[in-house]
């Protein structure tokens, strides 16, 4: 049983995200959605601004998902990088999931890296990594890949407890690699 319910939260979560990366319900042609973000007709990010209004988290449009909080912004090697999380549950919650299938992503974290090129502004491609989660407690740390999802690199992470977490991100695409260790406090 267990097995059907890990293969249903697979498969909620992985349509959330896929989503989040299709084109058509970009907000870059909404106003006051993701300003300062733009899209091309490639969908690069011009400057990585995604950022709402009045600095509140970016929403999608019509779908109801948004682009989580920004907590990093800086370089590592290379690239330029954003990061972002979405609380899961929060999400599945906003898309009117049932409470029994909402709990299940207590915790959860989607943790998105935008990763572009200065010169140019374009998401660099090729782009791969891994990322260490460590916890409020320091003795707990869990190492994910991040996996190219659209636009960025991306992996669920758990943010079980209440209290900082540091995330230590290494980047590489070719020859290329990068680093940036950042922290968010969770609630």
């Amino acid at each position: 049983m267990r097995t059907i319910g890990n293969a249903v939260l697979t498969v909620v979560c992985g349509m959330a995200l896929m989503l989040m990366t299709l084109p058509e319900i970009s907000v870059a042609a909404e106003p006051g959605g993701m300003g300062g973000m733009q899209h091309g007709a490639t969908g690069d990010h011009a400057g990585m601004k995604m950022e709402g209004q009045g600095g509140m988290p970016a929403k999608s449009g019509g779908m109801g998902m948004d682009m989580g909080e920004r907590i990093f912004t800086g370089k590592a090697g290379p690239w330029t990088v954003e990061a972002r999380l979405i609380d899961m549950k929060a999400q599945m919650e906003k898309s009117g999931m049932s409470a029994a299938t909402t709990a299940k992503f207590a915790g959860k974290r989607h943790l998105m890296l935008f990763v572009t090129d200065p010169a140019t502004g374009k998401a660099a491609a090729g782009v791969s990594g891994k990322v260490v989660v460590t916890g409020p407690d320091k003795a707990s740390s869990s190492k994910v890949t991040l996996v190219v999802m659209g636009e960025h690199i991306g992996a669920d992470v758990g943010m079980p407890t209440p209290g900082k977490y540091t995330f230590n991100a290494e980047i590489e695409s070719g020859a290329k690699k990068g680093s940036a260790t950042f922290t968010y406090t969770s609630k």
